[in-house]
């Protein structure tokens, strides 16, 4: 009997993110929600049911389940979308600047925490998100830092509003800047937050930026894995000797990279896959990504929130109009 309404509270709560994930996609095909996205959304819908009605304890396993294991699944299928080909045959200097991007976003989110007194692990997921590639990043480095659900869900909200803002100002001030369709696309692309801003941000300049800016945007995300590894190397360094939980080691990022490799070297040249089946793997991803951020929006609690994510806003706005800067100079 105890088994029984275990497993219907698992399966219960899986559903009940995908209710919610789905009601996201179907609001952000509407004005004003189309740009910050499902995912936004999503965690926004989850976000209101927690402070109307709790947090529903009874269905806890199933929502714990779609903020842990499908959320790395996701990240695993996310790797279908690096062309690690295309970022070395096309955007070695693009990659270089994106090593100068994270390395900056990472470093002046941990300066400008620290001068503040931010709560750390918000501005480091935000900085980390900052860099490479939003949510996705967020959620692959949450594990290594050993952050709370309720952490990363206020991170990658606090990514979507900033990264909505600032891809809509770039279609406003970026015609009026003294720069090409492609240097425009390589300024969206290596400073805006999230894949879908960089996309938002460069279509109006034409096909030409929007492909530019999606090649900075994928060299950007190329650089997710090795930044996992330098921060595992710093944080056991750092814990040395310190009676302290050992830190686990994120196994799925093997998938994203074994996913990429596939997607780069094998599809289309050895074995070919019909582009629906493609897209319904997009979608899929999407889909499970966006439940993900549904049971992560269910652990904010709103008084905490507002508590400690004001400064780590601060200190992501400051970043963020810094990056911008930085980049424009450096193209």
């Amino acid at each position: 009997m105890i088994s029984s309404v275990k497993k219907n509270g698992f399966i219960t709560g899986i559903l009940f993110t995908l209710v919610i994930a789905t009601l996201g996609f179907l609001l952000a095909e509407l004005p004003v929600f189309e740009y910050i996205g499902p995912l936004a959304t999503a965690i926004i819908l989850a976000f209101i049911y927690r402070q109307i009605f709790g947090y529903p304890y009874k269905i806890a396993s199933g929502i714990q389940f779609s903020s842990k294991i499908l959320l790395r699944a996701a990240i695993i299928l996310y790797g279908l979308k690096l062309n690690i080909d295309i970022v070395f045959s096309q955007g070695l200097t693009l990659l270089a600047q994106s090593v100068i991007v994270i390395a900056f976003s990472v470093g002046a989110s941990f300066i400008f925490a620290k001068m503040i007194k931010a709560d750390m692990n918000i501005s480091m997921l935000v900085g980390v998100g900052t860099g490479i590639c939003g949510a996705a990043a967020i959620a692959a480095v949450a594990p290594i830092l050993k952050t709370k659900d309720e952490d990363t869900a206020i991170s990658i909200g606090i990514i979507a509003l900033l990264g909505t803002v600032f891809s809509i100002g770039y279609i406003f001030i970026g015609p009026y800047l003294p720069m090409t369709p492609t240097e425009y696309g390589s300024w969206a692309g290596l400073s805006l937050h999230e894949l879908a801003h960089v996309a938002l941000a460069a279509e109006p300049a034409g096909s030409d930026a929007l492909a530019i800016a999606l090649l900075a945007k994928l060299s950007r995300v190329f650089l997710l894995v090795p930044l996992c590894f330098i921060l595992i190397f710093f944080i056991r360094r750092r814990e040395s000797g310190k009676s302290v939980k050992k830190i686990p080691f994120p196994y799925f990022l093997i998938g994203f990279v074994l996913m990429s490799l596939l997607n780069s070297y094998v599809l289309g040249k050895h074995i070919v896959v019909d582009p629906e089946v493609m897209e319904g793997v997009s979608v899929l991803t999407s889909i499970l990504l966006t439940m993900a951020m549904t049971a992560l929006g269910l652990n904010i609690n709103l008084k905490d929130t507002i508590r400690r994510a004001s400064k780590p806003f601060t200190v992501i706005l400051a970043v963020s109009v810094m990056l911008s800067i930085l980049v424009y100079v450096m193209i």
